[in-house]
């Protein structure tokens, strides 16, 4: 099923979430699917969640109102459950997208995933793993953050590509050799008998390995350009029947004496 006909559940747990980055983590959802329920979660009595209202008139989100029964604890929890599985047996949508940071939606996702729903996390870096490993995929709010100021930039008159294959951006982590490894041993796992691969079979396979895995982790817009950067791989672009559409594939250098 492509992106355009995935229907999507959203829910949003307010109380995990900054309302600045509403724009960008809808947008980063329509890569996924289309946002069929949109709904947020929290106890909209509480002063502080006086800046929501025009994010959510924007975004057309619906707000469910949860009141906190007890000081200190997310009230939004138990409300997003009972209304996730309700939509579940309601047979409306493909997919979730869940976003919160709380690790208290594991159970949650893992139900939908073992239902046969796609289930899409986002949240910030501080989410538990335990939330991150349940979900088909994660993506971190700070690189949502990121991705949407590099557009802004881009409208002003950079350059995409120069945008796309700056290494290093605040907020991005290095790329150590657990990473390189997984690259290659997916890229062994789907390769064929002269050791290249499909790159998009490898980063489907990496995202089924490691869901929070994102080359905008590491300060790159796609993976071309992250393994572009690293000397142990090599990459090969091949002709296809559309002269304006290329296939990349990729190999483990150590390969090529093989």
């Amino acid at each position: 099923m492509s992106p355009d006909e995935m229907r999507l559940a959203v829910l949003i747990d307010a109380e995990n979430v900054p309302y600045s980055n509403v724009k960008g983590i809808m947008e980063e959802i329509a890569k996924h699917g289309t946002p069929t329920l949109k709904r947020i979660y929290a106890d909209w009595t509480k002063p502080t969640m006086s800046g929501w209202k025009n994010v959510l008139l924007e975004n057309a989100i619906t707000p469910i109102q949860q009141y906190s029964y007890t000081s200190g604890k997310n009230s939004s929890d138990s409300a997003m459950i009972i209304d996730a599985m309700d939509i579940l047996y309601s047979d409306q949508v493909e997919g979730f997208c869940i976003v919160s940071s709380d690790s208290d939606f594991t159970r949650l996702v893992t139900r939908l995933r073992e239902a046969g729903k796609k289930v899409y996390g986002i949240g910030e870096r501080k989410t538990p793993s335990p939330f991150i490993a349940a979900c088909d995929k994660f993506t971190y709010i700070e690189i949502i953050s990121a991705s949407l100021q590099n557009s802004r930039t881009f409208e002003n008159g950079a350059k995409k590509e120069e945008i796309a294959e700056k290494e290093q951006r605040s907020g991005t982590v290095s790329i150590g050799k657990n990473i390189i490894n997984l690259i290659s041993v997916s890229i062994n796992d789907v390769e064929d008998e002269n050791g290249w691969a499909f790159l998009g079979d490898v980063g489907n396979l990496i995202i089924k390995k490691q869901p929070d895995f994102d080359p905008r982790n590491f300060g790159f817009y796609k993976l071309t350009h992250l393994i572009r950067k690293l000397k142990e791989f090599e990459i090969e672009e091949r002709d296809t029947n559309n002269s304006k559409i290329k296939h990349i594939y990729v190999r483990n250098k150590s390969k090529r004496n093989d």
